[in-house]
């Protein structure tokens, strides 16, 4: 697993594992945003199937991201070569895990009501608008840990 901490492809200093996650979480509420679209055209299918797809690929990269972390000397490890204060870099991080933790379980919750509806076959259907309405909620989080993700990235590698 060497290759994780070669340097990364984006330009900073960032390792490798760290501009891979970065792009996988930059373009996840894009992804997110396209998943939505299926249902939008009445393709709950491809909807629930993207979603789930979606879901368990950002637990892997979280896991890699998790593992490059540890291995990399934790966040002592990739602050100590960064201009910015670090313990304004720490609260930056502090607010992206509070956000990235509520996002998790947002989506977590909306996609295991949404499989229970789809079995109880109240979905679509009767609980189409509280569906959408979580979808909602969980895509702003998305967002969320997406902006606040590349903030730290930036904080760590770019200034």
């Amino acid at each position: 697993m060497d290759y994780m901490f070669q340097p990364g492809f984006l330009g900073t200093r960032a390792p490798f594992f760290m501009d891979f996650v970065m792009i996988i979480v930059a373009l996840l509420p894009m992804l997110v945003a396209l998943a939505i679209s299926f249902a939008r055209k009445k393709n709950y299918t491809a909807h629930a199937t993207t979603q789930t797809i979606l879901f368990v690929v950002s637990v892997i990269v979280v896991s890699y991201f998790e593992y490059g972390v540890r291995a990399g000397g934790g966040y002592e490890g990739f602050v100590k070569d960064s201009s910015v204060s670090h313990t304004y870099s720490l609260y930056v991080l502090i607010f992206h895990i509070v956000v990235a933790v509520i996002g998790f379980v947002v989506w977590t919750h909306t996609l295991i009501t949404a499989r229970k509806d789809s079995k109880n076959k109240t979905l679509p259907g009767l609980y189409s608008a509280a569906h959408k309405k979580a979808g909602k909620r969980a895509f702003l989080w998305i967002v969320l840990t997406a902006i606040t993700g590349v903030w730290v990235y930036v904080l760590l590698f770019m200034v």
